[in-house]
């Protein structure tokens, strides 16, 4: 048994480590073993990895067979795990809120301390594997990432409304607060604000950027007409915050396209309908579902530059995005006349157009994203979540793709999958379906001495079992190191840490 020292409500704690299990035993000044509190700063050093963790801790008695569900239907299952999530059948909402872990490891991923956030003030939902992602501080001191005020083992949180837009019409018919959480890499304080985005959704990311939080996150679980859309839309993708606010109230962020009150074409930042239709020479693509095109989830900053991607749902289009004008948060921030386009490069094809039967096209499906320099780019792609077994696969875009600044043009330089797709099928411990590596979803990275790069991701799955949530699926942490001189056929992830059964990993941060 090793200890480590960490903080919770500001206080130095010592923490007795078995097996990667952790548990507060006593503050220091009148505990157990005073000693370790010299461990206590800087809480994560330089060169390390911090890896956000949930673990799934409903019992039995969370769900009873039977039951009504927030969502709609009565549970099928209890709430013992893995079964509990065939919940997912009869309320499509379902998920249960579960407390998050911070690890810290080494680069190579050895495990040094891990840090259990004190689940009265954020936890997250198992399943919802969209979240968790962790952001450096543009000033490099804090961590933060996003997560609910609601205590652990609750129903449908995350498609629960919020205080700002309160949606009749949603199925869940609770009220949570989404939070942005601040974990400072020095002291380990955490401090948690609260906000009203992304009310029938979640939030999935967020950054602290002078002050300001910037999030992107989801909106709606309704079927409302357009002016409960329209608030949504207003809602939803790009929203900010201050750091300091006591509101909860966020601003979004991106100019508005369409009228208010519309079914259809009312976006904030970017919509559709901006676009060229290559399959109707002359005119744009059709406006789509008011709110939908903002569905963003991943996110990073680089000089000075806020990114975003879109890789989910049957709206708008699945790539990459520039949120403002370059350099735009240089001593600046960002507001609701901000405008989003697409990298150029990227791909531009109406996701609705893809997967309509008479055009059906594969797309790319980003995650998240890190800038190596200004003319490098790597971009996590999930996948296409077909499960193992089932036809219509496609592996082209999964995996991590390079892409390189050409004349202003992002090209495709590789797309790197060995050691990652390529993975034999597994049966984790405790359950009974197979699970594979299915692509990747948050990234960070980091520039080597000779010039190559390392990239750190966590990993998405799909499994042969159809009754459950993917998301509850342990995942991977990989690495891989790419140069110059690095082909898709020659460089190879390498697995530095797998999740356990009932648990998962979200994001990841290098901390320079």
């Amino acid at each position: 048994m090793k200890k480590y020292a960490g903080l919770k409500n500001n206080k130095c704690f010592a923490f007795s480590m078995t097996c990667g299990a952790v548990l507060a035993l006593a503050a220091c000044g009148g505990g157990t073993d005073n000693s370790s509190c010299a461990s206590c700063g800087p809480v994560v050093a330089s060169s390390n990895l911090l890896v956000s963790r949930t673990v799934y801790t409903g019992t039995k008695a969370t769900v009873a067979i039977g039951q009504a569900l927030p969502g709609g239907g009565v549970a099928i299952a209890d709430g013992t795990f893995p079964n509990v999530f065939t919940n997912e059948t009869p309320d499509a909402s379902f998920g249960v809120s579960s407390p998050i872990y911070l690890d810290q490891l080494t680069s190579s991923g050895q495990l040094i301390r891990s840090i259990p956030v004190d689940p009265s003030l954020i936890t997250t939902s198992f399943a919802s594997k969209s979240e968790l992602a962790l952001n450096v501080s543009s000033d490099q001191s804090s961590v933060s990432f996003m997560g609910y005020k609601a205590a652990v083992n609750q129903l449908d949180v995350s498609n629960s409304n919020t205080a700002a837009v309160l949606d009749t019409t949603n199925p869940v018919t609770t009220t949570f607060p989404r939070a942005v959480a601040q974990f400072n890499l020095s002291s380990g304080a955490l401090t948690v604000t609260s906000v009203n985005a992304y009310s029938g959704n979640n939030g999935r990311a967020s950054v602290n950027v002078g002050g300001n939080f910037y999030m992107v996150g989801n909106a709606g679980n309704g079927s409302g007409d357009g002016n409960m859309l329209s608030a949504l839309s207003d809602n939803t993708g790009v929203q900010m915050i201050s750091a300091s606010s006591a509101t909860g109230n966020t601003t979004v962020v991106g100019l508005v396209n369409g009228v208010f009150g519309s079914l259809t074409g009312y976006q904030r930042g970017f919509s559709l309908a901006q676009l060229a239709d290559p399959a109707n020479p002359g005119k744009n693509y059709v406006a789509d579902k008011t709110g939908k095109d903002s569905n963003f989830r991943g996110m990073t900053v680089f000089n000075n530059t806020l990114y975003v991607t879109k890789g989910s749902g049957s709206n708008g289009v699945n790539t990459v995005y520039q949120v403002g004008a370059t350099g735009a948060l240089n001593g600046g921030s960002l507001s609701g006349t901000t405008p989003v386009t697409i990298l150029p490069g990227f791909n531009t094809l109406s996701e609705k157009v893809a997967e309509a039967k008479a055009t059906l096209t594969a797309t790319p499906h980003p995650f998240g994203i890190w800038f190596a320099d200004a003319n490098t780019l790597f971009v996590a792609d999930e996948g296409d979540g077909v499960r193992i077994g089932v036809a219509g696969k496609v592996t082209s875009f999964a995996g991590l793709q390079e892409y390189k600044l050409v004349s202003g043009v992002w090209t495709l330089a590789a797309t790197f999958q060995k050691g990652l797709l390529d993975q034999t099928a597994a049966t984790p411990t405790g359950l009974t379906w197979k699970v594979q590596t299915d692509g990747l979803r948050n990234i960070s990275g980091k520039t080597n001495a000779d010039g190559s790069f390392t990239i750190y991701a966590t990993t998405s799955t799909v499994s042969d079992e159809i009754t459950h949530d993917l998301g509850a699926d342990p995942n991977e942490l990989v690495a891989i190191t790419v140069t110059a001189a690095s082909t898709a056929a020659s460089t190879s992830f390498t697995v530095l840490k797998n999740s356990a059964t009932g648990e998962r990993f979200g994001g990841v941060a290098y901390i320079k």
